[in-house]
């Protein structure tokens, strides 16, 4: 059962795809909404479980942190990092917050625009702690000339070509795999001239199903403050 608005609506076919909630930046906080619309078709992959200690009155407490990425290999991708004192609970729980964290990858051409977009539109650059990474287009046929770790995490996104170049402690693969993905989602932060058309505004879906919330929406009534006698 949804809790949030955008569940409502996802639940009773009124958003019809994730873009429509990329245009309007609306926050998923129910990972059963990208379920909903990706499905069979969303991959995910564990790219390190690492154990991490704290000290507290009682002494030293380990617990483990997973990182995990999602991707439906077709311009869609997410990471997620969870810390749980057992690793079957961190890589659930990294995997939950990879599907919340899904953005859209925009892909592009190297040269001829014969074909499907098979590379990054732009050179993009990503950076998390020390680590800086870059991606460059490059022509069809290359394929992935990068590293284990975002060769993976390019993969998902469904990009087939590309140069890359990363400086900094990449032995962090934290923040390794976090620039990958934080360049990544820099793809549609800019537009390019073919999409400089006029923008047609249209109201926001919360705007516009305003009567179908209104049913759930809910009166708070606070109850009066009580005094005890002395």
């Amino acid at each position: 059962v949804p809790v949030t608005k955008l569940g409502r609506l996802v639940k009773e076919n009124k958003i019809k795809s994730l873009e429509d909630i990329y245009l309007f930046s609306m926050a998923i906080k129910e990972y059963q909404i990208v379920d909903f619309f990706l499905g069979s078709k969303l991959k995910d992959e564990v790219m390190k479980i690492m154990p991490v200690q704290k000290v507290s009155a009682a002494g030293q407490i380990t617990r483990f942190k997973a990182f995990v990425a999602v991707g439906d290999e077709n311009g869609h991708v997410g990471l997620g990092v969870k810390c749980a004192k057992e690793v079957a609970t961190a890589i659930r729980g990294a995997i939950i917050t990879a599907k919340m964290s899904v953005v859209p990858v925009r892909r592009g051409y190297w040269g001829r625009r014969n074909g499907l977009p098979h590379t990054v539109p732009n050179k993009v650059t990503g950076k998390c702690g020390s680590v800086r990474v870059r991606l460059i287009p490059a022509p069809r046929g290359t394929g992935l000339v990068a590293a284990p770790v975002p060769k993976k995490l390019l993969s998902m996104a469904g990009v087939e070509d590309c140069y890359t170049s990363s400086r900094g402690h990449t032995r962090t693969l934290g923040n390794f795999v976090k620039a990958v993905y934080f360049a990544l989602a820099k793809t549609y932060g800019y537009l390019s001239p073919e999409l400089w058309t006029p923008t047609l505004f249209q109201s926001a879906p919360y705007q516009e199903h305003t009567d179908f919330l209104g049913k759930y929406a809910t009166v708070r009534r606070c109850r009066p403050p009580s005094f005890r006698r002395l």
